[in-house]
């Protein structure tokens, strides 16, 4: 027996079984009518076979099937209902979008970034538990402070779901045209730096609107207002705590060798931003100096600091 290409195959027969469940006699197409048979009736749209599968049993394999033995009898075959489209149709993002079920996807609203307000602690937390509470926290401090591995190893370490969203790494999201501010600041290194902090911005209100906490590291200067604080507060909110990572020079030259490739500046000029960065004393803002503690304890250092400035929040 043949069988047309593309058609499922029938399960082998086994005496004294009957067909096998789930078959039918319309997986079996052959070449031509038996002489003297009725022609077929061509297949009904959503059927492979022309025919719906019939039910398994003796009589399902006795009865002829109902479209042939209407033609023989010369009544019209039923027509078939059309079969459904394939799959689920798509559902538009609109905003009165139904919330998915189980086992299905659909369009997921998250709620839009706001600015973002001074943080509380949830009900329950003790005063000083940080790691329950939602934040955003501004990690200032020059080129080899450590802001970047301070930064990351706090928002590994917290109980509450946290991002860390680097300055300098979205800058460099630009490849090519990218304008190196150590080359010289100009105009089109002042326009990316300034939408980099607005993309960090945007990402950051959109994660606490979320509940998801972040923290971002900048290289801050207290004395230039392009890249004061004014565009963070902007961008992010009146609830962002700023905190200042600020060690010794020679402990910042020690930090800044050991960089390769763009991150790493001369000594004059690693000098020279240390310096600058020493505006923040009498600021207001609350100074760490992690000269002698490694990145865990200026980990737990920060988690005091921002104890203290959510209950006294700085003025900025």
């Amino acid at each position: 027996m043949q069988h047309a290409v593309g058609s499922p195959l029938p399960p082998p027969h086994q005496p004294g079984h009957g067909p096998a469940t789930g078959w039918s006699q319309a997986a079996h197409h052959p070449t031509a009518p038996p002489p003297g048979a009725a022609p077929h009736a061509p297949p009904a749209p959503g059927f492979a076979g022309g025919q719906a599968p019939s039910p398994p049993g003796p009589a399902s394999h006795q009865a002829p099937h109902a479209p042939h033995a209407a033609q023989a009898q010369g009544q019209p075959p039923m027509p078939h209902a059309p079969a459904p489209p394939h799959g689920p149709a798509p559902v538009p993002p609109t905003p009165d979008c139904p919330p998915p079920t189980a086992g299905t996807t659909s369009h997921i609203q998250l709620p839009p970034g706001g600015p973002v307000a001074m943080p509380s602690p949830p009900q329950g937390a003790a005063p000083t538990d940080t790691g329950a509470t939602t934040l955003a926290v501004l990690l200032i401090g020059p080129a080899g402070a450590g802001k970047t591995s301070v930064a990351k190893y706090w928002a590994e370490h917290r109980r509450v779901p946290t991002a860390h969203i680097s300055l300098d790494d979205v800058r460099e999201w630009v490849r090519s045209g990218f304008a190196d501010p150590q080359s010289g600041w100009n105009d089109h290194s002042e326009a990316q730096y300034r939408l980099a902090r607005r993309t960090c911005g945007f990402a950051a209100r959109n994660f606490l609107a979320n509940g998801i906490s972040c923290i971002l590291d900048d290289a801050v200067f207290p004395d230039r207002p392009v890249v004061g604080l004014g565009g963070w507060k902007r961008h992010v909110g009146p609830g962002l705590l700023p905190v200042v990572l600020l060690p010794g020079l020679e402990i910042v030259l020690e930090r800044n060798a050991e960089r390769s490739g763009n991150r790493r500046l001369t000594d004059e000029e690693v000098a020279r931003i240390h310096g600058r960065m020493a505006g923040w004393y009498g600021s207001g803002l609350p100074i760490i100096d992690n000269s002698q503690l490694d990145v865990p304890a200026t980990a737990r250092v920060l988690d005091e600091v921002l104890t203290r400035a959510i209950a006294s929040p700085p003025q900025w």
